[in-house]
């Protein structure tokens, strides 16, 4: 009985991580009404690797690339496919501009080098504008 004590402790944990309660919920959309599309949703970020794992887990990585937390592997029109990064809140300035943070500057950096390559790369601020985007890029828009 304790351990299914320590296991819903573990689960209300993870679910308070709003970024991933986005993603999660993003990913039934997709299952939903696209179930033949194929996506993946990088999860490392929601996850507390031990110090050997994320060093394994960095040693394997472009250094600079930031995967973004959405692949889409769905051309549609002249794109390759959907990336997007998403975000409980918005990562720009009122302006527009992004704000100023390392983190923020190299999603956005993979965000442009994706972009260049033909890929629809963007970020999205919670899961109603994450659809939309979604819907828009499954629409040809």
């Amino acid at each position: 009985m304790e351990m299914l004590f320590l296991v819903n402790d573990i689960e209300k944990k993870r679910m308070n991580h709003v970024e991933y309660r986005i993603q999660k919920s993003v990913c039934i959309y997709l299952k939903l009404k696209h179930p033949h599309v194929l996506f993946m949703s990088d999860t490392v970020a929601n996850l507390k690797l031990t110090k050997t794992q994320a060093g394994r887990n960095k040693a394997i990585q472009k250094d600079g690339f930031k995967t973004p937390d959405l692949i889409i592997f769905k051309p549609k029109g002249k794109y390759h496919g959907l990336f997007i990064e998403l975000k409980a809140k918005t990562p720009f300035k009122k302006n527009g501009e992004l704000l100023k943070d390392e983190h923020l500057e190299g999603q956005q950096k993979t965000i442009d080098d994706l972009n260049k390559l033909g890929y629809y790369a963007t970020f999205a601020t919670g899961v109603k504008e994450a659809i939309e985007c979604i819907k828009k890029y499954m629409d040809g828009r």
